[in-house]
């Protein structure tokens, strides 16, 4: 890096100028002391005669200028280009147990009064609104809601019941946040208390409800999809899983990336920078403006708790350094996506490789250029490693007291919108934009391409049944005479040693983990665009897949997407008929 400063300050009229021979520059060091200053003649035809007192070097990166020299592509003093750390919030799960209400104040003397009202318990914490069924009065529900809660915690957990019949709130109690009850297992319930009901103006007692509710800390609040994780802490200090290696990461730079948007109007142009996530922790490299082969340069570390988490790495072009004519800054667009299990690496050994930054867009995949990272996944111990292996992936409150599916993808979904609206208040802000792209919060989203590729996947795991099945059916017709006397052998050889039927399947298993691990993954591959299906869709159901909700498409296209969608369904029910029928017989041999 050069760096060069200044004695003489110009402005106004460009007085000269004054070139240097980088083969010439001197170099520097530090700890050496900065290099003095000389004067050097401004060349110029217009006002000659004029010097300038300039220092003039090359440093390293533990140079004091080299901070200011590093953001010399970046835009300069520009805060939106500079690279940043970011960290998301610490979240945990809320558990409130609506248990039962007592003396309630129904009605007033003016309204007619229901034999047999029904009464519901609707809670609220921040923005996320959950309801218990409906039940009589005088009944227990003991209904479990469940929120997610983000440090610095939201002040109140407001509970209220509600009157179903006439749609009236019967009153209501605010819970504080902070002073709840932290628990890491299940071994003990937390206590339950009574609070009181306030009504409206002229009714401040209007009855009481007993709930218990706990921050719980024995859960990992997912905010990515589970396959794609890069965090399973708990979110209690206690339960915190030991320290196994540290994962460091060099972002390089990019080549041949594609313009996305218009320079003054004439020519093409990205201004392009990194975002990496891996665990809680958030980097953002410096923006390079105007480039179409960026180099960055920079390097990252990580903390690794967990051998099976998933390093993601998103190229995006900064749109928010420019602001429009009403002082709003523009959106960040998306370049590509990688991302790198850290199960497929070795322990200990640097990957250098360029992989292909790959964009979906409403007229199918593109390829934008191509990113070259290095990374490297070092061990601290191999014990620690081989243990953590045989840990089982989530904390342990996940498997004693599982929450639904349907239940777990709504929480996913309000902690994916927690983290985005928690660093799109950072400065600089990540965009929304960017954090729902790093973590797939569209994964929900209805697409008939998803869907094909879902399918094919199904019937490539029951491909294996199909060929076992086939392999039985030659053994039973003798197409292999050969594989058929093996078979009638080792089965012999089972009924006559019973005792050898473990040891051999277990002999089996090495030899075969053995044979694959030669031929095993070494170096992480590029996107395979035929799993996605992209080039098996058609341009109307890639549309319908980046068309939001609602809908924005007119009355004709969303009737013959909802005929094809009655299409398929027709299919599936049959598909599942058949099932049912193939069930049925089997068990009624």
């Amino acid at each position: 890096d050069a760096a060069a400063t200044a004695a003489t300050v110009v402005v106004d009229n460009c007085l000269g100028a004054v070139s240097f021979d980088l083969q010439e520059v001197p170099k520097r060091v530090p700890p050496d002391s900065p290099l003095a200053p000389q004067w050097y003649s401004l060349e110029s035809e217009k006002s000659p005669g004029n010097d300038v007192m300039v220092s003039v070097w090359v440093g390293t990166q533990a140079d004091e200028a080299f901070q200011e020299a590093w953001q010399s592509d970046s835009g300069g003093l520009i805060p939106e280009t500079r690279a940043k750390v970011y960290l998301s919030p610490k979240l945990w799960y809320l558990r409130l147990t609506v248990i039962q209400t007592q003396d309630l104040q129904l009605g007033s003397g003016s309204e007619p009064k229901v034999r047999s009202p029904e009464l519901y318990v609707k809670a609220q914490l921040g923005a996320q609104l959950f309801k218990t069924s409906r039940t009589p009065v005088g009944s227990a529900w003991n209904e479990d809601l469940v929120f997610v809660a983000a440090e610095p915690f939201e002040p109140f957990l407001v509970v209220m019941v509600e009157d179903w019949s006439n749609g009236q709130l019967v009153g209501q109690a605010k819970i504080h946040v902070p002073s709840l009850e932290r628990r890491t297992d299940d071994k003990t319930e937390p206590k339950s208390r009574w609070f009181n009901l306030v009504g409206a103006e002229n009714k401040p007692y209007a009855g009481r409800i007993h709930v218990r509710a706990c921050l719980e800390g024995g859960y990992h609040v997912l905010d990515e999809a589970a396959h794609v994780t890069s965090d399973v802490q708990a979110a209690a200090k206690q339960l915190a899983k030991p320290l196994i290696g540290l994962l460091d990461v060099g972002i390089r730079g990019a080549s041949n990336l594609l313009p996305v948007k218009t320079k003054d109007g004439t020519r093409g142009t990205t201004d392009a920078y990194v975002v990496a996530k891996y665990g809680q922790k958030w980097i953002r490299t410096r923006t390079i403006l105007d480039r179409f082969n960026p180099r960055w340069n920079e390097q990252y570390t990580w903390d690794v708790y967990d051998p099976c988490t998933v390093l993601t790495i998103g190229v995006f072009d900064n749109g928010r350094y420019k602001r429009d004519e009403a002082g709003k800054p523009g959106r960040d667009l998306r370049i590509g996506k990688i991302r790198v299990r850290l199960s497929t690496l070795d322990t200990n050994k640097v990957y250098l490789n360029s992989y292909m930054l790959t964009v979906l867009l409403p007229n199918g995949a593109k390829k934008m250029g191509e990113i070259e990272i290095a990374v490297r996944f070092s061990c601290l111990s191999w014990l620690s490693l081989i243990q953590a292996y045989g840990t089982p992936l989530l904390p342990r409150m996940h498997y004693l007291r599982p929450l639904g599916p349907a239940q777990q993808d709504i929480l996913r979904q309000t902690a994916m919108r927690m983290v985005t609206a928690r660093l799109a208040r950072s400065e600089p802000p990540l965009g929304q934009e960017v954090v729902q792209f790093m973590l797939d919060t569209d994964t929900h989203v209805w697409s008939m391409r998803k869907s094909k590729a879902n399918w094919f996947r199904v019937v490539g795991c029951l491909s294996h049944a199909a060929i076992l099945a086939r392999w039985l059916d030659g053994i039973r017709t003798w197409a292999h005479p050969s594989t058929t006397i093996l078979v009638h052998v080792l089965l012999i050889a089972v009924v006559m040693c019973p005792q050898l039927v473990l040891s051999t399947i277990f002999m089996y298993a090495f030899l075969i983990l053995a044979l694959r691990f030669r031929y095993r993954m070494r170096v992480t591959h590029n996107v395979d665009l035929r799993l996605s299906y992209v080039d098996a869709v058609g341009p109307d159901e890639l549309d319908e897949e980046f068309d939001g909700l609602p809908t924005t498409r007119s009355p004709d296209t969303v009737r013959f997407r909802y005929d094809r969608l009655r299409a398929l369904a027709s299919r599936a029910q049959t598909l599942l008929g058949d099932v049912a029928a193939q069930g049925e017989r089997l068990e009624a041999l």
